[in-house]
């Protein structure tokens, strides 16, 4: 790719249709339309290009307004992967497919894609802590809403069995890809909801909205084990009081606060 490449627009006053015929004619340079005006792409240089569209326009008696810059280059690929930036979490290090994994962390690889869940915000990196802190090895894990199953990715590499459902088949499509990436595997995935689920969970995750927890909760708990763990996120924390009011028949075990988010980690006390 060249460092630099030529940029031409053209604004006729009328006889469009015959200027772009022109344009089609004088160059093979990419050619966009915009609202009346025909701009021109290459890095090959259109000074001529312009010289000539000037020339028509004169003998047409077509007012005409023209431009020309030389423009830098922009590797758009390369710009957008040095925009995502790979995070580290705990023991926990998640990172783009380019950068290279830490020896001493867990690595986590996640491409950015629709679904949600790449590490860097509050309540996905609250989640992956609180992970690393309380889920053990070879655990039974559920995660609801997966998104791009980061979390079920990270209990996975814990060893933990794991199995994911999400309402957007979307996700499941690109969880599935991601847990491949990863070179991890789940045992069962869904579209629904863990009211689906046809067993119970050391552990369950969701990372959804304080609304969709809230209208869930009796569908959670049910999904857990004798002093199974549950990781809820996705809480603004002016909503935090009426989600936690609906797990009150948990033990708290711990409110994790980053910024406006609020993640709750709570442990089953059925007995």
């Amino acid at each position: 790719m060249s460092e630099y490449y030529f940029e031409l627009k053209i604004k006729p006053a009328s006889n469009y249709e015959q200027f772009l015929d022109l344009l089609l004619a004088l160059t093979d340079g990419a050619i966009e339309e915009n609202d009346g005006e025909l701009i021109v792409r290459s890095e090959e240089d259109l000074s001529q290009i312009e010289f000539g569209v000037l020339k028509f326009a004169d003998a047409l008696e077509v007012q005409c307004e023209t431009s020309y810059e030389k423009k830098e280059n922009v590797d758009w690929i390369k710009q957008y992967q040095q925009s995502v930036k790979s995070v580290e979490i705990g023991n926990f290090f998640i990172r783009p497919s380019w950068e290279n994994k830490k020896d001493d962390k867990i690595d986590i690889i996640i491409d950015p894609a629709l679904s949600f869940g790449s590490g860097h915000h509050e309540t996905t990196s609250s989640c992956v802590e609180a992970i690393d802190n309380y889920v053990n090895e070879n655990s039974t894990v559920l995660d609801v809403g997966t998104g791009s199953g980061i979390l079920a990715i990270a209990a996975a590499k814990k060893s933990c069995k794991v199995d994911i459902c999400d309402t957007d088949e979307v996700c499941i499509t690109d969880t599935a890809s991601n847990f491949e990436l990863n070179e991890v595997v789940f045992e069962d995935s869904w579209i629904g909801s863990a009211n689906k689920a046809t067993k119970k969970y050391d552990v369950v995750i969701a990372n959804i909205v304080a609304d969709v927890l809230a209208m869930i909760a009796s569908d959670l708990k049910k999904c857990l084990n004798q002093n199974g763990i549950l990781i809820i996120s996705g809480i603004l924390d002016k909503h935090i009081a009426r989600v936690q009011n609906k797990f009150k028949d948990l033990e708290e075990v711990q409110l994790i606060h980053k910024n406006e988010w609020v993640t709750v980690v709570y442990k089953n006390k059925e007995s």
